[in-house]
């Protein structure tokens, strides 16, 4: 998917800080923050939403979350954080590539 902006980065095609990687996994600093800390948890493999997601992701998506206590920690939110996954574009998925948002550093405002 040499399109997707994700898959590029991944690639290392586009330079971009990586607070974390494995090899199922590379975390990034957001670049339109929501939040005093957001960044996102970009699976390598392209999956372009939740919605494509079949019994074959089951150990990535565990693996996802399963991480996710320990990117906040590393981000800082030792006091709590938000996860959100955007799916479709009527759910505010603005890039066609699953990944998950973790935000905090402040009072989040509520839904």
């Amino acid at each position: 998917m040499s399109q997707c902006i994700f898959c590029q980065i991944v690639a290392n095609e586009v330079p971009v800080p990586r607070l974390y990687e494995d090899e199922y996994l590379i975390v990034i600093p957001d670049k339109y923050p929501k939040a005093p800390v957001h960044m996102l948890v970009i699976p390598r493999e392209h999956i372009p939403s939740l919605n494509d997601l079949g019994p074959a992701h089951g150990a990535l998506m565990a693996h996802a979350l399963a991480l996710l206590p320990d990117i906040a920690r590393r981000g800082g939110l030792d006091t709590g954080f938000r996860t959100v996954i955007n799916t479709g574009p009527g759910g505010g998925q603005e890039i066609p590539h699953l990944h998950i948002h973790v935000l905090g550093g402040g009072r989040l405002p509520g839904f």
